[in-house]
């Protein structure tokens, strides 16, 4: 936890806080002493809203609610805030919701992140930069090795293609007004994240967890397809470090993968299995009728340079993962305190060192 200490007293804004990765981030900066002002639209699930009201973590920051595609208005939140530390999380994150909203997806997350960006233009407190996009940014070929940060940039579906564009933005914003002024700005590229807290839909795991706790069959779509899956813990981790060493030494920034051991990417049928023997209770799965728009097959990412240059590694392989996973959901079915039951995995997890 050596990077947490670099964020006490800090001044923090988060963008996104009242999703699943930006609602376990938000709880990270809060162990770390930070002064957190949150930056978004209203839980996406009514579960959502939910658990950030049984979580407590609202009451414990600044909780302003905006749009990012609203520059007037994130920008009175932003000068308010004086940031010193930026993670820009806020986004449409779903791929099948891209396909069906595509001018809605690229606006959030195109000119989302450039508003993000003309904000930080105008500070002269901000000392380090985030922006979250996703491993699927990649021309995808379909190869057995992972992508690595220097290839091809061309997201095919429209969720792709708006965070493809987005590290273009972040990019031309990082050469063109802050190589002279020593504010680094990176990308993270985290593969697929799974754990407890997600309730969105048309994501495997807590599709999953839906058909769980009504005790139905699990209908999987792409069984065969391979994703990099990792729990939420492991990119945010790697964005605290990110953030935390870039601000000491700026020549840092850049683009970061953020991926498990290539032993942990495994097919969403792999998946399911381990999920369905952590659950328990007879649950099984079957494949479904796909009938969708494409997705990518195979899928994996290279984090190399994350290892080679910040040290970090994966602290929970796969099994790992879903198990805390299962452990979670169960604690929420059971009315369980969802901050403790976090809490204890978040201490479990940066024990792992």
């Amino acid at each position: 936890m050596n990077d947490l200490v670099f964020y006490r007293g800090k001044r923090v804004f988060l963008t996104g806080h009242t999703g699943f990765k930006g609602m376990w981030l938000t709880m990270l900066l809060l162990r770390a002493g930070a002064e957190v002002t949150g930056y978004a639209l209203d839980a996406p699930t009514a579960e959502g809203s939910e658990l950030l009201t049984r979580l407590g973590v609202l009451d414990e920051i600044r909780d302003v609610r905006g749009d990012v595609r609203d520059l007037a208005t994130l920008g009175v939140a932003f000068d308010a805030a004086r940031p010193e530390v930026i993670f820009h999380l806020a986004a449409q994150p779903i791929v099948r919701a891209g396909y069906a909203s595509p001018v809605e997806t690229f606006a959030a997350n195109v000119m989302g992140t450039v508003h993000l960006l003309e904000c930080v233009r105008t500070s002269d407190a901000v000392r380090s930069v985030l922006v979250v996009t996703t491993d699927k940014v990649y021309e995808n070929k379909e190869w057995a090795w992972g992508y690595r940060e220097c290839d091809r940039l061309m997201g095919r579906d429209p969720y792709a293609a708006s965070k493809s564009c987005a590290e273009i933005a972040v990019h031309s914003y990082r050469e063109s007004y802050f190589a002279d002024r020593a504010v680094p700005i990176s990308t993270a590229r985290a593969g697929n994240v799974i754990g407890g807290g997600d309730f969105a839909p048309d994501r495997i795991v807590p599709d999953c967890i839906r058909a769980a706790m009504r005790g139905a069959v699990i209908d999987i779509r792409n069984p065969a397809s391979t994703r990099p899956y990792q729990h939420v813990l492991e990119p945010l981790a790697a964005y605290l470090a990110i953030a935390a060493r870039q601000a000491a030494d700026p020549a840092l920034a850049g683009a970061w993968n953020v991926g498990p051991d290539d032993a942990d990417c495994v097919t969403t049928g792999a998946l399911a299995d381990l999920f369905c023997t952590a659950w328990g209770e007879g649950l099984y799965w079957r494949t479904a009728e796909n009938g969708g728009p494409h997705e990518a097959h195979f899928l994996k990412l290279d984090a190399s340079k994350l290892r080679a240059e910040m040290a970090w590694h994966p602290r929970w392989d796969i099994r790992t993962a879903i198990e805390r996973t299962v452990t979670w959901a169960k604690a929420w079915r059971a009315g369980a305190d969802m901050r403790a039951v976090s809490e204890a995995q978040i201490e479990e997890f940066f024990a792992q060192d």
